[in-house]
């Protein structure tokens, strides 16, 4: 008997237990709202108009890219909702970060990870944002899992105060990174949505200005000349001379000023697609009043950290939300064991991730970040000193040591899958089946927790609930089926499903 016919006679239109990773499941898409909530579900989400850090640690399966999904889920109907709604930001997929750090600082693998920033995740971070918020601004698509609701955006930003505008164009130069092509004409737009005034280029007042200097300096050497042409052309020409060179002065030294400050800020932004070019074109269109006192990323001073123009730029993006109308942002980060160059290696995650530890990125106002990270992580934190506790300050971090799952918890979310399969035909169930109706009567409930418990996550009782039912599958003919799973077939499968997670919790087996 093949699986589909067991699943049709259960009025089942898919296999609930077939998939293995939370994005590519379609079951999960279809589980009503709540349905596969964790017990520490509300304490890793938090109140989304509050958005606070959580740190989460879990084994691979245990059903952290599915909170992270519904976390997303919870966000978007909290959006359309709320008068506040909140950005939310993913930050789990580091693949282009690595990339671009490993591209820009010409260093082997080895010791880019070694050499990896707290600064490079606020970059990274920040860009990530400043991109969803800018195209929601334009009006353009937004194809993330979150989007930006819909808002008056005209009114909101007409509601703005003149700073908070520039400051949120200073970040758009710094940080928008649109899919392809320049971000200089897309900034032009934004510029004239915030309604920053014209803009005319700095070469082009400059030699508008010389033009007109020399012009009036020549009127003034022809008047001259037809009343004394003796005593006035030389003076004459060199007021003018004088009077040109003073303005190409002042522009040179203004294009210079502007082209060294772009290429500080491009070289500690290795992890943003910016060119000197592109960045020096857009600061160019702010006066030079408006840029002083911005936090463009250069090397540090003395006294002052690097990291803290990157705070300051935080804080004026949470600011400017807050003008906008919004709570706040919410930051996903998971997947740190999946990029190209990791490979699940502990070494270099820990590499990417310590960075982040610092109680000051962590406790930001108006930010919560969802930290995400694989179990191996945690036995690292283990290892560490008390001064690396009294920096990340992980027990006011909402920290869930490890993601943990019951067995009774697993039998509810297997019903909760099956349920959302069901779609009921002739001589079907009226009610959708839960894993009881798929034994024989000798198999108690209390015989199928347990089973499950012994898997311990989600993802490892899905797949013993597969192979128990591919095994009954095999075992009964087509032409005389049977729809009932064996307690025998329980129990060996079970045995070998049991066997197969111990070892994979020993490191001697990949999953």
């Amino acid at each position: 008997m093949i699986a589909d016919t067991f699943f049709q006679h259960y009025g089942l239109t898919d296999n609930p237990f077939a998939a293995e990773e939370a994005r590519l499941d379609p079951v999960f898409t279809r589980l009503d709202r709540g349905a596969t909530d964790h017990p520490d579900f509300p304490k890793i989400l938090g109140q989304i108009d509050q958005p606070s850090t959580s740190v989460v640690f879990g084994e691979k399966g245990s059903g952290k890219t599915a909170i992270r999904l519904l976390m997303g889920r919870k966000i978007n109907q909290h959006n359309q909702m709320s008068q506040s709604p909140v950005l939310a930001v993913a930050y789990d997929d580091l693949n282009p970060v690595l990339d671009k750090l490993l591209q820009r600082k010409k260093q082997d693998t080895e010791a880019m990870l070694k050499h990896f920033r707290l600064e490079d995740h606020q970059d990274a971070i920040l860009s990530r944002a400043l991109t969803k918020l800018t195209s929601a601004i334009l009006g353009q698509s937004d194809q993330t899992p979150e989007p930006v609701p819909k808002l008056d955006w005209a009114g909101k930003l007409k509601q703005l105060p003149k700073q908070t505008r520039i400051d949120l164009a200073v970040l758009a130069a710094l940080y928008d990174e649109p899919g392809s092509g320049s971000p200089v004409p897309r900034f032009k737009k934004l510029r004239r949505k915030l309604k920053l005034g014209l803009y005319l280029p700095l070469w082009w007042v400059s030699t508008k200005a010389i033009v007109m200097s020399v012009a009036t300096a020549a009127l003034y050497v022809t008047w001259r000349l037809i009343e004394d042409p003796a005593g006035w052309m030389l003076p004459a020409v060199i007021v003018g001379l004088l009077a040109a060179l003073a303005l190409w002065g002042h522009w040179v030294y203004h294009f210079g000023k502007l082209h060294l400050r772009s290429r500080r800020a491009v070289k500690e932004m290795p992890a943003v697609t910016r060119s000197v070019k592109d960045l020096r074109a857009m600061l160019e269109m702010f006066r030079a009043s408006q840029l002083d006192g911005q936090p463009i990323p250069e090397p540090a001073r003395a006294g002052q950290s690097l990291g803290d123009s990157r705070y300051q730029l935080f804080r004026r993006f949470v600011s400017a939300l807050s003008e906008l109308g919004f709570a706040g942002m919410i930051i996903f980060i998971d997947r740190m064991d999946e990029p190209t160059l990791v490979h699940g290696d502990t070494a270099r995650m820990k590499a990417i991730t310590w960075p982040m530890f610092d109680n000051k990125f962590l406790k930001q106002d108006g930010v919560g970040l969802k930290l995400l990270l694989p179990l191996e992580l945690r036995y690292e934190v283990n290892r560490e000193s008390s001064a690396f506790f009294q920096e990340a300050r992980l027990d006011k971090q909402n920290l869930i040591d490890r993601l943990e799952w019951s067995g009774p918890t697993l039998y509810d979310l297997c019903n909760q899958r099956l349920a959302a399969c069901y779609r009921g035909q002739a001589g079907a169930e009226t009610e959708p089946p839960t894993l009881k109706t798929l034994f024989t009567e000798d198999v108690s409930r209390d015989m199928i927790i347990d089973a499950l418990d012994q898997m311990h996550q989600p993802r490892d009782a899905f797949k013993f609930l597969y192979a128990v039912i591919q095994e009954h599958c095999k075992l009964v003919p087509a032409d005389q089926p049977v729809f009932k799973i064996a307690r025998l077939t329980l129990e060996s499968v079970r045995r070998v499903q049991s066997q197969r997670v111990q070892e994979l919790y020993r490191g001697r087996a990949p999953g």
